[in-house]
């Protein structure tokens, strides 16, 4: 027998349960198909308990920089491991069971348990049951990759999921891949108190952003006391007494370290191999992501690809984002497209990087006529007055059009300061707009018109 329904959604993350509600809230019946956890990555292993954990790294640094601020603790500051992931389970806990309770007490939605597969494209099958309707929506997520690494399947080779899991202090943490997951764990450990090695294959991290951000970001981890080994082209692993062996080819530096733990942060893959697509005709990229259009949908009308599995933005807001977009095109009557979105994230190392738009590499590269200018956070008098002056801001602007084409903020607060350029980009407005604004004083934001004002004709 076959279920039959208006819609399903496979995969409870960021877009599907707020996808399912607001379809059942216009009338719709629809099937949430949840093969794990309620609330997918950020909820689970992703957001929310990673930068629970960040706020309790911060929290044993601010303590332990007490005397700076005139503030004398007596004793050492401990930091009690188990305490620290039990709150951070908690967090997730929460979040999880109200998403569940919110799923579960809307009217027209029903939750199903299992792994789902197509059988055609409106068919759908789930364990012993089948359930049928005249639109998908697959929100399936990602997962961490674990390259086949010379002597990876001899040691133990921990991912993100495990990180949030840990409740103990490892001695020496390695981390493999110095990008964003692997730089915040980085940073959290070593505050808790683990001395922290970062290994990265490629000659600087985060290689995404300029060099300029990539170089402070380093500076800020050495400083802290993390090992930093780029070029680290012939990684592999062997067991060890105490540990891990990890095996090293890099400029300079020892030719291996012992680890008693190593965290695998190299990147993600779509959770697309095992959902059928290839029945109903649905190729994935060479990376597993399934190709959409504008509006989200595949190649087959009526099923529609959201968050990580599209490769259209791996993040939360563009996951959420990507409901928005399908929910307003197919109730509201708009035409909204993901091309039309600012790229925009963050960073959460300490102090965290904010990002939009361009990087000044991209912007040079587009050919286009561009206005830089860049300030170092200590001229950011709320930076000083908190004593974290760590960092800079840097803006980019076409020259002839006058619209920001990208930001970066790396300092204390950058994350909500970026919002006020990406507002602006998202309005089409003009820079001098922004910087004829009167900002709150003091702020990390009030210095944005400043630095819009001393833009200057790149070099």
């Amino acid at each position: 027998m076959t279920k039959r329904f208006d819609a399903i959604v496979i995969g409870a993350g960021q877009a599907g349960p707020s996808l399912a509600v607001r379809l059942a809230q216009a009338g719709r019946q629809v099937a949430v198909v949840e093969r794990h956890l309620v609330g997918g990555t950020c909820v689970n292993t992703g957001c929310m308990p990673t930068k629970t954990l960040v706020a309790s790294a911060r929290a044993a640094h601010v303590a332990r920089r007490a005397v700076d601020y005139g503030v004398r603790l007596s004793g050492p500051i401990e930091v009690d491991m188990r305490a620290v992931k039990a709150r951070a389970e908690g967090v997730s806990r929460k979040a999880r069971i109200g998403n569940e309770n919110w799923l579960e007490a809307t009217s027209g939605v029903t939750l199903l348990r299992g792994h789902a597969r197509f059988e055609d494209a409106q068919t759908i099958r789930v364990g012993d049951e089948r359930l049928s309707a005249p639109l998908v929506f697959l929100n399936v997520g990602g997962r961490a990759v674990v390259p086949d690494m010379p002597g990876v399947r001899d040691v133990v080779v921990m991912t993100h999921t495990d990180m949030v899991a840990l409740d103990e202090l490892p001695r020496h943490l390695v981390v493999i891949g110095g990008s964003y997951i692997g730089l915040e764990f980085a940073q959290m450990y070593r505050r808790f108190g683990a001395e922290v090695t970062v290994v990265e294959r490629g000659p600087r991290l985060v290689s995404r952003e300029d060099e300029d951000v990539s170089d402070a970001i380093r500076g800020l981890l050495e400083g802290e006391g993390i090992v930093v080994r780029t070029d680290a082209d012939c990684i592999g692993f062997a067991p060890h007494v105490d540990g891990t062996k990890v095996r090293l080819s890099c400029a300079q530096g020892a030719p291996e370290i012992i680890a008693s733990h190593v965290l695998m942060a190299v990147g993600r893959r779509p959770n697309t191999d095992d959902l059928g697509l290839a029945t109903v005709g649905i190729e994935t990229d060479k990376h597993g992501y399934i190709p959409v259009g504008d509006d989200l949908q595949t190649i087959v009308p009526g099923v529609f690809a959201l968050g990580d599995c599209n490769g259209r933005g791996a993040f939360t807001h563009t996951s959420y984002n990507d409901y928005e977009i399908v929910a307003a095109n197919l109730l509201d009557g708009e035409r909204r497209r993901v091309s039309d979105r600012v790229p925009a994230y963050a960073l959460y190392t300490d102090p965290p990087l904010g990002r939009v738009g361009m990087t000044e590499r991209e912007a040079r590269a587009s050919g286009r006529r561009i206005l830089i200018a860049t300030r170092p956070m200590a001229r950011v008098g709320r930076a000083v007055e908190k004593g974290e002056t760590a960092g800079f801001m840097k803006a980019v602007v076409d020259a002839d059009t006058q619209r920001i084409m990208g930001a970066a903020i790396l300092g204390v607060e950058g994350d909500e300061a970026i919002h006020g350029l990406l507002l602006a980009m998202n309005a089409d407005l003009s820079y001098t707009t922004v910087q004829r604004a009167v900002p709150i004083h003091p702020t990390v934001s009030e210095l944005i018109p400043t630095l819009l004002g001393d833009l200057r004709p790149a070099t």
